[in-house]
């Protein structure tokens, strides 16, 4: 919260919520959220609906994400909250560093205060705001969540591979997005998957000086359920790349589509990294139970799946 700090601080309420738990029942608490922090959802919600909160919201999950301004905006009036809607991003992102859903990161060589989210508990705020954005009717929301469940409970991600085509593909390309890549496709996949109630959650998780792209490692605690690591590699093929329509991509055949010489390249290279990754992760976890994938995407009309054996 100082431009001048070296050093980042613990978020004192989530530290003595987790504190408090492990002093009273010698283990982890179930959720790793503290209710006392629930209030932010709200206020994210409200940046999310402001003309520019969306894209911006959903921009920071990138990696290493983080928002650029000059300075924080440090008053915020009731007209300016509730009746003025042509905020800008210095006013977006003065509130949320203003209520904790960003912190101080760095100072540019530009003089310029850089803001990212603080951790992965807030971070889990995001993503929450981001699946109901995308997928606003409730019994849609609940059939994405079911079939998520269906890859870290049995290892099949066919069901969740369908449902991101059949529900996300058709919003994000109605949508107009800056960019169009294996982020767009992580994000799709990460708001389903999401689950720090089992899981120890990252996008982006840096093994062996590299990053994964998305990895879901059993809490120390949750090792008991019979259910999986799981590490999935995305890769993303333009439609332009393919030298396809989306029409076209649509209706091919599924072994014809795996078998592009584009979507072979970009599967061989996910397969690498996966086989990479995974051995950083068993040097630095034990016990693991991981399931491997490597997902590739052509425009958001099709993906290609394959379950990568380590052994």
């Amino acid at each position: 919260f100082c431009d001048e700090a070296n050093e980042y601080l613990y978020n004192p309420t989530l530290c003595l919520y987790f504190l408090e738990a492990f002093q009273d029942f010698c283990k982890f608490p179930k959720a790793m959220m503290d209710d006392n922090l629930a209030v932010d959802t709200q206020k994210i919600t409200y940046i999310s609906k402001l003309p520019i909160g969306e894209p911006l919201i959903t921009d920071l999950m990138q990696k290493n994400a983080s928002i650029n301004i000059s300075n924080v905006q440090s008053r915020f009036g009731i007209d300016d909250l509730l009746m003025d809607q042509s905020k800008d991003n210095q006013f977006i992102a003065s509130y949320l560093y203003y209520v904790g859903a960003l912190t101080m990161a760095d100072v540019t060589e530009d003089g310029e205060l850089q803001l990212k989210i603080p951790n992965l508990v807030m971070k889990s705020l995001y993503i929450e705001r981001i699946r109901m954005m995308l997928l606003e009717n409730p019994a849609i929301r609940d059939n994405g969540i079911f079939s998520a469940k269906k890859l870290y409970q049995k290892g099949d991600i066919q069901p969740l591979c369908d449902f991101v085509i059949n529900h996300y593909f058709k919003i994000l390309s109605n949508r107009d997005y800056a960019w169009a890549n294996e982020l767009t496709v992580k994000i799709a996949f990460l708001t389903l998957l999401y689950n720090d109630i089992l899981y120890i959650m990252d996008s982006e998780a840096e093994i062996d000086r590299r990053y994964t792209d998305l990895t879901m490692i059993i809490r120390p605690d949750k090792r008991q359920f019979k259910i999986f690591d799981i590490l999935i590699e995305f890769k993303y093929v333009a439609l332009s790349d393919a030298k396809l329509t989306g029409e076209k991509a649509r209706s091919m055949d599924q072994v014809d589509l795996d078998n592009m010489p584009c979507i072979k390249k970009n599967m061989d290279a996910a397969i690498k990294q996966a086989n990479q990754y995974a051995d950083a992760l068993k040097q630095k976890y034990s016990e693991l139970r991981l399931k491997s994938f490597a997902v590739v995407v052509l425009g958001f009309d099709r993906i290609s799946w394959r379950e990568i054996d380590h052994q």
